[in-house]
C-alpha cells in the first residue's frame, strides 16, 4: 500500500513538473529562437545532475552507455527541439493536448518493437483517457490556425517519447533513475551546447537589455522541467511499469487548468468532467498493468 501511494506521488510530482515546461517554452522563445531555448533546456539538466555523474559512470557496464545515450536522445534530446519548433506556430496548449498521444505511441512501441504483451483493460484506460483530453481541449475551444501541420512536430515527438518508454522498459530497468538521468543528461547537454556557443546566445547578456526573463525560464524549464522530471520519470517507470509512467501526459492538461485557475481564468464543469475522466483512464491503466505483473 505505501508503494503504491509513493507511486502516485512521484506520478503527481512528475506531471507539475513536466506541466509546467509548455509555459516556461513559451516565455523563453519571447527572448530566444527554438534551439537556443531547447539547447538551454538541455545543458541547464545537464548540469543540474552532474553531481551524480562520476558515481553513475562507475556503477554502468560500458556496454550500455549506448543504449542510455539513445535513451537521453528519444527521451529528451530530440523532442526538447520539435516542442520549441512546434511552439513557435502553434498554442502551448495545443502541444501539450497532442503531448497525450505518448501514452498511445508507448504501448504500439512495445507491442511492435519489443513484442509486449498488453490486454483490453491497457487499451480500454488509453482510450478513455485520450477521449478525455480532446473533450477538455474542444470545450476550450479550437483556434484555427495556417500553420497547422507544425502539430505534426509535436506527434513526432511523442513517437520519440513512446519508444523510449519501452527501451528503459526494456533494457534499463535495473539501474537508478539518477543514474540513467545523469548520464542521459550529460550527453545531451554536450551535444548541444555548441548550438548556444555559436548561435550569438552570450553575448545578448552584455547590454542593459538582457533576457532575464527567458534566461530564468530556460533554467528552470531545463533544471526542473528536464533534470529533474528525467530522474522522476526514470523511477516511475522502474516502480510502476512503463504503461503508467507514459500515462503522465494525460495528467498534463490538468496542470494547464490549474495555470487558468492562478490567471483566474473561469473553469466550466465540462473541463471537471474532462479532467474526471482523464484520472479514471489514468486509474484503469494502473490497475491493468499491477495484473499483469
Amino acid at each position: 500500500m505505501n508503494q503504491r501511494f509513493a507511486n502516485w506521488g512521484v506520478f503527481v510530482l512528475l506531471s507539475l513538473t513536466w506541466g509546467s515546461s509548455f509555459i516556461l517554452m513559451k516565455i523563453g522563445l519571447e527572448s530566444f529562437t527554438p534551439y537556443q531555448v531547447a539547447s538551454l533546456r538541455l545543458v541547464a539538466a545537464g548540469l543540474a545532475l552532474l553531481p551524480f555523474l562520476p558515481k553513475a559512470l562507475k556503477q554502468t557496464p560500458a556496454a550500455k552507455l549506448p543504449v542510455i545515450f539513445l535513451s537521453g536522445l528519444l527521451g529528451n534530446g530530440i523532442p526538447a527541439f520539435l516542442f520549441c519548433l512546434a511552439e513557435t506556430e502553434i498554442d502551448s496548449s495545443l502541444a501539450g493536448i497532442l503531448n497525450a498521444l505518448t501514452p498511445l505511441m508507448a504501448l504500439l512501441s512495445g507491442i511492435v518493437i519489443f513484442k509486449s504483451p498488453f490486454c483490453k483493460e491497457q487499451l480500454t484506460g488509453i482510450v478513455l483517457g485520450l477521449a478525455g483530453v480532446i473533450l477538455l481541449f474542444t470545450s476550450k475551444g479550437i483556434s484555427s490556425n495556417g500553420h497547422w501541420y507544425y502539430a505534426l512536430l509535436v506527434i513526432l515527438a511523442t513517437i520519440s517519447y513512446g519508444v523510449n518508454i519501452s527501451l528503459v522498459h526494456h533494457n534499463l530497468k535495473g539501474f537508478s533513475s539518477i543514474q540513467l538521468g545523469s548520464i542521459a543528461m550529460f550527453f545531451c547537454g554536450l551535444l548541444t551546447f555548441p548550438v548556444l556557443w555559436f548561435s550569438n546566445f552570450f553575448p545578448q547578456f552584455a547590454g542593459p537589455d538582457a533576457p532575464w526573463r527567458s534566461l530564468s525560464a530556460g533554467l528552470v524549464l531545463g533544471v526542473m522541467g528536464t533534470g529533474v522530471a528525467a530522474v522522476l520519470f526514470f523511477l516511475l517507470i522502474k516502480r510502476a511499469g512503463s504503461v503508467m509512467a507514459s500515462m503522465v501526459a494525460y495528467a498534463l492538461p490538468l496542470v494547464a487548468v490549474g495555470w487558468g485557475i492562478v490567471a483566474k481564468e473561469s473553469i466550466t464543469w465540462i473541463q471537471v468532467f474532462s479532467m474526471a475522466i482523464i484520472l479514471l483512464g489514468v486509474y484503469l491503466v494502473n490497475v491493468a498493468s499491477r495484473k499483469m505483473h
